[in-house]
């Protein structure tokens, strides 16, 4: 199959799964759906580019792997939030914008979608990829790929027990991870997708694996990720989140500077 068509079959599957998790999302009235059907989704590509690919057995497994195993455990950590925390703040704030237009949503919903399919770019790349050897760039993608997989799940799982204990209520996250940099768990997740130009080196398609850690990165630091989520943090925490702002790097760790 040829790349450009599979990269079809995921966005056309996206979008109706986009379309069905939509109309869940109007019905219970919780947006915060849309991030645990992109996880969910983001792993069937995965797998659907590691079956589907024309590159080597050994790599193709990788992509599948790497893919699905991140994709999965995003889902079902996400999932765990929506199930058990009222909507996030975020798309409350949105809703309110929009006056709650579920024509509008349904267009969010779908953009997702063209999202699953520009991120599948990666692992389509990476699956092409012919080459039968344990390389270096192998084994120092698999190294990457762990340490990303280590640093996503323990920042995720610092910030619940956090946010779990009611007398940290209105307060900012500053345990472990959180106190080096103000989003770990987006540093470590755009690390995971650098893990695929690693597999993709030799591939045919190698160029186009670059998508992944280039437009996450742009995505996380100016687009959707850390400015959406910084807003609500304002909005929420006031002067404390302002304090922690000024005292703890954005995105890459770094140790923390005493505010003036």
């Amino acid at each position: 199959m040829t790349p450009w068509l599979a990269l079809a079959i995921i966005w056309l599957t996206s979008a109706l799964g986009m379309a069905a998790l939509w109309a869940f999302s109007m019905r219970v009235r919780n947006v915060g759906y849309v991030d645990v059907g992109w996880a969910g989704l983001m792993a069937l590509a995965a797998l659907f580019a590691g079956v589907v690919g024309d590159g080597s057995p050994m790599v193709r497994s990788l992509v599948a792997m790497f893919g699905a195993a991140w994709g999965a455990r995003l889902c079902l950590h996400l999932l765990h939030r929506v199930l058990n925390e009222e909507e996030d703040g975020r798309y409350r704030a949105l809703r309110e914008r929009w006056n709650g237009s579920p024509a509008r949503f349904f267009v969010f919903f779908q953009m997702q979608a063209v999202v699953v399919a520009l991120f599948s770019l990666p692992f389509l790349a990476a699956a092409a990829n012919p080459e039968y050897r344990v390389t270096g760039w192998v084994l120092l993608a698999i190294v990457v790929w762990l340490a990303s997989m280590a640093g996503e799940s323990l920042a995720d799982r610092q910030l619940s027990l956090f946010r779990s204990d009611p007398a940290n209520s209105g307060k900012t996250c500053r345990v472990g991870l959180w106190s080096w940099s103000r989003h770990p768990n987006y540093f470590f997740e755009w690390l995971h997708w650098s893990s695929y130009v690693l597999l993709a080196i030799g591939s045919p398609w190698f160029l186009i694996s670059l998508v992944g850690p280039v437009v996450m990165f742009a995505f996380l630091y100016r687009v959707s990720g850390i400015p959406w989520t910084e807003a609500q943090s304002l909005r929420s925490r006031g002067e404390d989140y302002a304090r922690y702002q000024r005292e703890v790097s954005a995105f890459f760790p770094w140790p923390p500077r005493r505010d003036s």
